[in-house]
């Protein structure tokens, strides 16, 4: 919609890794000669940790396009859960390796042929773990272990382990993970960027989609965008997203502060939600349905909402009918009284509305959650196709 209302080629703050928004901030710099002088090493592991949403993604993806196909072999995967043995049959798909009711042994087998078959080809092999925190420590060590092989002195494969703050703690910690740490030839911590980025980094995106100056950005709006996403690429993305969408709802040429504040005030009462989530949701099942308020209140539908609704408002109709006729009874004898029993109903008729308001509170909240999942599944769908 925005990019639209202000002539812009493409979506210039998507939350997906784009190799064409890659930004020189200093950490990533810093990476990236990090990452140049392993892959010139050829053997070991390389290790990039970072944030949620920090760019370890966008830097790889950056990286895979300088590198010579002709020259390297790229695996790449993103892991969950998996034990040392499912470990191993991700590696040999990720180079496309068809194993499919092989045993590990076998497995084993055909990664090491295809390593060497590359070898001969002149070609290295990288192996790129994304989400590695999500590791087993005994998937890691298999991790290891495909680094021995070699074809004379020369090792035949290289890892880049990505992942999240935890997995450099475990990494550095972990008593079984010391043969591991003793190959690490390269690792960096991606930091955020810094206060002084965040303008620049802004106006290289919009200009990679078209920007002529429209819209135009008050300055405050840089220094308190930092403030409020930490200078992490991904919250900068998220906040700059609902700025230029409000921008264009209201046609507006200039995003100033005010606007800020009320884009970040709605982005604060959404995000309450999902952290209160005890677990991640179920897969829905195919007839679409809201999920359930993540406060554990019953799901609201239609029926229901309904009938509450009718209660309410016919409770709030008593109420203000007994007052008014008991504000036409009082005389001058009774007027304490009625005066206390009249206060005590508008207690009450407040303490109603409030329930009011929490269910449309709730339902306003619920249906965010809806659109959002529905937005999510049909970028998921677009991903995989």
């Amino acid at each position: 919609m925005f990019d639209n209302f202000y002539g812009l080629t493409g979506k210039p703050f998507q939350l997906t890794p784009d190799p064409a928004f890659y930004f020189r901030s200093v950490t990533h710099r810093k990476a990236l000669s990090y990452l140049g002088y392993g892959l010139a090493q050829g053997e070991g592991f390389i290790v990039i940790t970072g944030e949620v949403g920090s760019g370890k993604s966008t830097l790889v993806a950056h990286m895979m396009g300088t590198v010579d196909p002709n020259r390297l072999t790229v695996g790449q995967i993103v892991t969950s859960k998996l034990d040392e043995e499912e470990i191993i049959h991700v590696v040999a798909q990720s180079f496309g390796l068809d194993i499919e009711g092989h045993d590990k042994a076998s497995a084993l087998g055909a990664i090491e042929a295809f390593l060497h078959e590359e070898a001969r080809e002149g070609r290295r092999c990288l192996l790129v773990v994304d989400e590695s925190q999500n590791l087993a420590v005994d998937a890691l060590e298999e991790l290891r272990m495909l680094s021995n092989f070699q074809l004379g002195n020369h090792p035949l494969l290289q890892t880049l382990l990505l992942g999240q703050p935890e997995f450099r703690q475990t990494l550095q910690e972990h008593e079984g993970l010391e043969q591991l740490r003793q190959r690490v030839i390269a690792a960096h911590h991606l930091e955020a960027m810094e206060k002084g980025e965040i303008e620049p980094y802004i106006i290289h995106r919009l200009e990679k989609v078209g920007w002529d100056g429209n819209p135009a950005f008050d300055q405050r709006v840089f220094a308190e965008m930092y403030e409020a996403s930490g200078g992490i690429p991904r919250r900068v993305n998220q906040i700059a997203n609902r700025l230029l969408l409000l921008g264009a709802v209201e046609e507006r040429k200039r995003i100033d502060s005010a606007m800020l504040k009320a884009v970040l005030e709605e982005m604060g009462t959404e995000k309450a939600f999902p952290e209160a989530a005890p677990a991640p949701m179920a897969k829905p099942e195919p007839v679409m349905q809201a999920p359930a308020p993540l406060n554990h209140e019953p799901r609201i539908d239609r029926k229901q909402l309904d009938e509450a609704l009718a209660e309410r408002d016919a409770q709030i109709a008593e109420l203000q009918q007994a007052i008014v006729e008991m504000a036409n009874q009082q005389d001058e004898a009774t007027s304490d009284a009625m005066n206390t029993e009249i206060a005590a109903l508008q207690e009450k008729l407040a303490e109603v509305e409030a329930r009011m308001f929490e269910q449309e509170r709730t339902i306003r909240h619920t249906l965010t959650m809806l659109i959002d999942w529905v937005e999510g599944e049909m970028d998921s769908g677009r991903a995989a196709a």
